[in-house]
């Protein structure tokens, strides 16, 4: 039976990862992911989980932690936000290598400069190339559903990678709204216990983890990577299709909000969603024919599936909460640009940057960018191809 709660985003990590238990969390405190590994230390303090809790005098060291933990044999985890994902980037790019199936919830925020502790993606974005997979929140109940689902993706033996269960920082991390929580047996069960078939602590069969790799080696252990992420897609699925038939609450690579017919469709990811399906569900009302594609997974990216979900419609707006400094677009907007090219979707594709250190995006924002999108298309307008939203 489900539990109906009231809590915060953090609150329904911390309360997923205490049902989860892992065996190892090292953690280093940082705005605004400080509360989990506070909470998860409270419910360890109150004899309610048993995982082995490390305070670390870095966030570098909580990553590094985490993967020596993993490597002996020990389900982990870690958290953190912003400049604390920045200093684990050295160790990001062993966790994956090493094929350390360890999680990490990241709760989004801007990098600094200028100094600012407010929501966007680009501390995500900045390590969308580290050989991770990413799942993307839109709100408490999701952040909750997708770590329950983080170990058995990550753990799968076609997949064997690090994870991250991301949600927008303060938005949903602080936001305080209902929520169904699933029993802790029934997560225990969904959840398995780990057992890796090799690991540093097994003296029957003694192994090296992350020894020095030369030339004749290297690259293809970089493509067994590749093919383990793009593995992922199937697995993401198979565990969706499982936590479905558990909570009755479904998930896949991404949502499509209201596209059926949809002539405009809005592409994005985070918290942003739910004030794009609020403007889709006014717009429709009127008659024009508006939709939402919210992606929940951009690594591995689904460039083919996107592509298809997109191919019907007349223009596409894609949402970016982060800038690449690469004067073409965001992170998400050069991908799926490319990945409609590569497909042969030859729609209007125009790239907004919005919400950048927490600058408000508003149901009147995206009403606005249905309507210079339908303008482009149905008027024969020039629009400008990259283009920021609430510009002072």
């Amino acid at each position: 039976m489900a539990i109906k709660e009231r809590m915060s985003g953090n609150e329904a990590v911390a309360y997923a990862i205490r049902q989860v238990n892992p065996d190892v969390m090292p953690a280093f405190p940082i705005t605004p992911s400080t509360e989990i590994p506070q909470m998860v230390s409270t419910y360890i303090a109150n004899g309610e989980m048993d995982t082995e809790f490390i305070p670390v005098e870095s966030e570098h060291s909580s990553m590094s932690a985490a993967i020596g933990a993993e490597a002996a044999g020990a389900r982990s985890l870690t958290a953190t936000s912003s400049a604390g994902l920045a200093l684990m980037w050295e160790e990001l790019l062993l966790a994956a290598s090493n094929r350390m199936p360890l999680a990490l919830t990241l709760v989004n925020r801007t990098l600094s400069g200028p100094i600012n502790i407010n929501c966007d993606h680009s501390d995500g974005m900045g390590a969308r190339d580290t050989g991770w997979i990413q799942i993307y929140a839109e709100n408490n109940q999701e952040a909750y559903d997708n770590f329950i689902q983080a170990y058995p993706i990550a753990e799968d033996a076609r997949v064997h990678l690090p994870i991250m269960v991301c949600q927008d920082g303060f938005i949903t991390s602080h936001a305080v709204e209902n929520i169904e929580l699933l029993e802790d047996e029934l997560v225990k069960d969904f959840v398995g216990e780990y057992e890796p078939e090799e690991y540093l602590l097994n003296p029957g069969k003694p192994i090296a983890v992350g020894p020095y790799s030369i030339s004749n080696y290297a690259m293809e252990a970089k493509k067994n990577q590749e093919i383990a992420l793009e593995n992922s897609k199937e697995v993401i699925l198979e565990v969706a299709e499982k936590f479905k038939k558990l909570s009755g609450r479904g998930f896949g690579l991404f949502e499509a909000y209201r596209t059926e017919n949809a002539d405009y469709i809005m592409l994005l990811m985070g918290s942003a969603a739910g004030t794009a399906k609020q403007a889709v569900d006014e717009m429709r009302e009127q008659g024009k024919k508006v939709g939402v594609l919210k992606l929940r997974v951009f690594r591995p990216f689904p460039a083919k599936e996107i592509a298809e979900a997109l191919k019907n419609c007349k223009a596409v707006a894609i949402m970016d909460r982060c800038e690449s400094y690469n004067g073409n677009g965001g992170p998400l907007g050069s991908e799926v640009t490319a990945g409609l090219f590569r497909h042969k979707v030859m729609i209007e594709a125009v790239n907004y940057i919005y919400g950048l250190a927490g600058r408000d995006f508003t149901v009147s924002d995206a009403v606005h960018v249905f309507e210079e999108l339908a303008d482009a298309v149905e008027n024969d307008k020039e629009v400008e191809q990259f283009q920021y939203i609430r510009l002072r």
